[in-house]
């Protein structure tokens, strides 16, 4: 009789067994890690969304054909508010990367690095003047004192070695930090991928500032002119009533024009806008001199320009009316004082109005207030179904009008308003219209044109766009002459106080709503929820929130540890058992 013998499992064979389970688990893992590295599957589980980009952006980003490379300035020891908002640009890059095929990279650089001033500042001025804009904060240092520091809450664009600045910065002075922050991540993909369209794109559009009419100088456009060219070709020149000049232009600026059209001119923009052209009127039809008023004393004065039929027909009219407002821009006045001592003492002018953007409209929204000078108001006239209507700046509640001819005096400054005579609100200033239009000059002649057997007239628009604002300053820069040098200063901006305004802002805006057919504006309509702590509550239960935050995560670790030994012991008991079963089978 043959006796088998049986051998038992020792501790080597276990450890060897337990040695190969470990080496299959961890195997697998990277295995599947490796995989699951080439899915792009990402889940946004905010309850706004914040973290999903839009359709337009998603395509933009696909159809990359070479790389961009994005350097941000927002880098190194900052306040809180600036860590968030740097985290915020952080994820969305991210978000970008990904969708573009990692054809999108980015790094943060802290402009502040290094311990040689001279070449900090050097840095400072460089990224001063390719167009990003400081912020001077108060930040403490070590021994508890305060320090001025400076921060580029903003970043530079490059692609095939063209470079773009982009401010995703919103400061609102009348809003708290949180809302600026919240305002700014809102804004953030627009303002990414608009500046990320433009320069990847093949054709640049063209838009071309009218002159012939005694239109602003250029020297007075210059800034709006410079911040425009990083998204169009900008030209200017006379129209001379030649139809078709305007053609192959994606839009038009009529800027502040004092002497009236001609009729033939009238119907080169006419035409233009019946093709599908877009138009940006700035004027006004109240003119005030403040080279005469510098002297003590103007004359606001009706000054028509031949014009106004036209705009009826689109569906506007101008009012030819000045506007006072209580909520008004501070103008500088000399004052003497001590005697014969003169001395420049800034005064409420209620002929400065601080409009108010429509928060409702995605051209204004979480738009700084835009400064008015002089400024008329608009009226919406006719009942067409095909034409859209919305209103973009308006005045405050408390305002009034004046009908010229008036006599406008320094004097003014110092007398105290009757807040009684302030009735009217929100009177508009400035209009979007989009549809389709009908031409001003259908069923008309106009010498030299119609009368042309080559030439056709269109008599129902395209749909179109154009934009009516009832005032001819938001457009213009100051500028500060020495000598015989003339030098733009930024638009917007006070240069007494160095409050900056949102009229650049708007006006780029503007443009880029009329010259968008692929809906990137849209996304200014992105509303992200602020969720802040209630204090209340922190205060009630300070105690409780502070043990919890201390112990919960102690007793998970023990509450973990303590699971992983039982299943442990579990796993091991029974690799030793199974052995010793198949003992007592045989």
């Amino acid at each position: 009789m043959e006796t088998k013998k049986l051998e038992t499992a020792g501790p080597e064979k276990i450890r060897m067994n337990s040695w190969i389970e470990f080496l299959f688990i961890s195997a697998a893992v990277i295995l599947v890690s490796f995989v699951v590295s080439f899915l792009r599957v990402r889940i946004d589980l905010t309850e706004d969304n914040r973290f999903t980009l839009s359709d337009p952006t998603k395509v933009i980003l696909s159809s990359l054909r070479n790389d961009v490379y994005i350097q941000v300035w927002l880098d190194g020891e900052m306040p809180v508010q600036f860590k968030k908002l740097k985290r915020s640009v952080k994820d969305m890059l991210d978000e970008f990367r990904v969708q573009s095929g990692r054809k999108l990279g980015y790094e943060f650089i802290n402009p502040s690095e290094g311990n040689d001033s001279r070449e900090r500042n050097s840095r400072y001025e460089s990224l001063i003047s390719s167009g990003l804009v400081p912020v001077n904060i108060q930040a403490k240092d070590e021994e508890g004192g305060e320090t001025q520091k400076i921060i580029f809450p903003g970043m530079t664009v490059n692609y095939n070695g063209v470079e773009i600045p982009v401010n995703f910065l919103r400061n609102n002075q009348s809003l708290s930090p949180e809302q600026n922050l919240l305002n700014s991540m809102e804004g953030m993909e627009y303002e990414i991928i608009q500046t990320i369209s433009t320069i990847t794109s093949d054709s640049v559009y063209k838009i071309a500032f009218i002159e012939g009419h005694n239109e602003i100088p250029e020297i007075e456009t210059a800034d709006i002119t410079l911040s425009l060219a990083k998204y169009f070709t900008i030209d200017r020149g006379v129209i001379g009533g030649r139809p078709g000049i305007l053609d192959k232009y994606a839009a038009v600026v009529i800027a502040g024009p004092e002497s009236p059209f001609d009729e033939k001119d009238k119907l080169v923009i006419d035409q233009y806008i019946m093709n599908g052209g877009k138009v940006l009127w700035l004027f006004e039809e109240v003119s005030v001199s403040e080279d005469s008023l510098a002297m003590g004393e103007t004359v606001a004065i009706y000054k028509p320009l031949n014009i106004e039929d036209q705009l009826f027909r689109y569906g506007v009219r101008v009012n030819p009316v000045l506007v006072q407002d209580l909520e008004c821009m501070l103008k500088p006045f000399n004052v003497i004082s001590g005697g014969s001592r003169q001395q420049v003492v800034p005064v409420p002018w209620l002929y400065y109005p601080l409009l108010v953007p429509s928060s409702a409209h995605p051209v204004t929204r979480n738009l700084n207030r835009v400064l008015g000078r002089y400024v008329n108001y608009i009226d919406t006239v006719g009942r067409d179904p095909e034409i859209n209507k919305s209103i973009l700046l308006t005045t405050s509640s408390a305002a009034r009008t004046i009908n010229p001819p008036f006599l406008i005096t320094l004097k003014e400054a110092s007398d105290t308003p009757d807040e009684k005579q302030f009735t009217k609100s929100s009177l508009p200033v400035a209009v979007m219209l989009s549809g389709k239009f009908r031409s001003a000059f259908a069923n008309r002649i106009v010498p030299g044109i119609t009368d042309n057997n080559s030439f056709r007239m269109k008599e129902i628009s395209e749909n179109t766009r154009m934009i009516v604002i009832a005032d001819c300053d938001i457009v213009r820069n100051d500028v500060r002459r020495v000598g015989g040098e003339v030098t733009p200063l930024p638009l917007g901006q006070d240069r007494y106080t160095l409050q900056t305004f949102g009229n650049k802002d708007f006006l780029v805006n503007c443009l880029n709503s009329l010259v968008d057919n692929n809906g990137l504006l849209e996304l200014r309509s992105r509303e992200l929820k602020l969720r802040l702590l209630d204090r209340s509550v922190i205060k009630k239960y300070k105690v409780l929130i502070q043990v919890a935050n201390i112990t919960l995560p102690v007793l998970l670790v023990f509450i973990a540890g303590f699971i992983y030994n039982i299943l442990r012991k579990r796993m091991y008991a029974k690799q030793i058992h199974t052995p010793i079963n198949k003992i007592m089978e045989h």
